[in-house]
């Protein structure tokens, strides 16, 4: 063969390569997922998927059940995303193709879940008929059953394969370490408190907080000791004071952490707690529109955004972390239920439930940049949350 006839060939065969690749990516829909994103629609049981840079739906996935109180976690590569529902359903979606991959009901009752460190693993706790199921991440095969006796809550991933979470009725929290396999050492820590009602890890990994709903203040865990053992922080934060009505419980997810300091949204007040990061000794508050449910951070740590609770939901307010200070105020409609900011802080995505759809705006000049008609939207989950600890 000579020289030249060899280069033709090779030629031939690289071009016959691309066209086959674009081909197969033509069939699958295939598409970079890094600015993808997807919008659970609460009353229709279906997952609107979105595009952060054009700012817009690119499609929807029918079939989900109760999302009434869904979240979503997504895999390592951020192909699939991982559907939480209410009704005991946990479904494995694909962004690409926009399907269902996969679904299982694996309970009556479920409160959400989170996937493991290195993706292998998801973990879904529930309230019917409680206790924590493990599914293997690819087939959605349960790996493992943890019954606790009780209604599981704050279930979040921690570093070493592990997935920490939190009994209501008990007050007690359990460690279910996998890294020796499928079969979980359990550790169970007594004396977290009255009712703990939601929890969360810090972004390091180190530190597991649950809010308490029969009494005022939340219990810490340092994970990186042996045996963590509890400490009360903020023990009484509402002393002196008679409490308001509560109208709906705050998310710790929504903490927010800006530098050195936490904004914790205040159970039942209208205030905003400043925590130092450090010793989690109070140092200050702030007065806000009404309850808050999310107190969330904006990347970079300068501000922190508020949603409120009914019937002061269709307020958010921005609040100037170095000086604690409210220094805007949007209302974007009735029922804002969540806050989803771009990866870098440019834009703040917002869910406007009662108006049925999704407003963005600037993050520094809160100028609205375009809305998204939804169906009930509630939470809103982009697909860099893959490579957060915690979420």
């Amino acid at each position: 063969m000579t020289h030249n006839l060899r280069l033709i060939l090779l030629i031939v065969i690289l071009v016959l390569g691309a066209a086959l690749r674009q081909a197969d990516a033509g069939e699958t829909g295939a598409t970079a997922t890094g600015d993808l994103g997807v919008v659970v629609e609460r009353a229709s049981g279906t997952l609107l998927i979105v595009d952060r840079s054009e700012r817009a739906a690119v499609g929807r996935v029918t079939g989900l059940g109760d999302l009434s109180h869904a979240s979503v976690t997504f895999s390592p590569d951020e192909r699939f995303a991982y559907v939480f529902g209410r009704d005991g359903g946990l479904t494995k979606v694909d962004l690409l193709t926009r399907t269902i991959a996969a679904r299982v009901i694996q309970s009556g009752n479920a409160i959400g879940g989170a996937i493991s460190d290195d993706g292998r693993l998801i973990a879904v706790s529930n309230y019917e008929p409680g206790g924590v199921r493990v599914f293997d991440a690819d087939t959605l095969e349960m790996l493992a059953d943890i019954p606790t006796g009780a209604k599981t809550i704050g279930l979040v991933d921690a570093p070493g394969r592990r997935f920490v979470f939190t009994l209501w009725d008990a007050g007690e929290t359990w460690i279910a370490d996998f890294s020796t396999g499928g079969d979980p050492a359990i550790t169970n820590i007594r004396g977290i408190g009255a009712n703990p009602y939601d929890a969360l890890i810090t972004a390091d990994g180190r530190t597991y907080i649950a809010g308490l709903f029969g009494e005022d203040g939340l219990t810490r865990l340092d994970l990186w000791q042996e045996r963590p053992a509890p400490e009360r922080i903020l023990a009484g934060y509402g002393r002196g004071e008679a409490p308001l009505p509560v109208y709906k419980m705050p998310h710790l997810e929504g903490w927010a952490l800006a530098g050195d300091r936490f904004a914790l949204p205040a159970v039942g007040r209208h205030e905003l707690l400043w925590v130092d990061a450090r010793d989690f000794a109070e140092i200050g508050r702030t007065r806000t529109h009404g309850q808050p449910v999310f107190a969330v951070a904006r990347p970079g740590g300068r501000q922190v955004w508020v949603n409120f609770a009914h019937p002061l939901n269709d307020t958010v307010q921005v609040v100037d972390v170095p000086s604690g200070e409210v220094v805007h105020t949007l209302t974007p409609g009735p029922g804002v239920l969540h806050m989803e900011f771009a990866p870098r802080g440019a834009e703040v995505w917002l869910s406007v439930r009662d108006g049925g759809r999704v407003e963005i705006y600037d993050t520094e000049t809160f100028r609205k940049l375009g809305e998204i008609a939804a169906e009930s939207p509630s939470g809103i989950f982009f697909t860099a949350r893959a490579h957060r600890m915690g979420l």
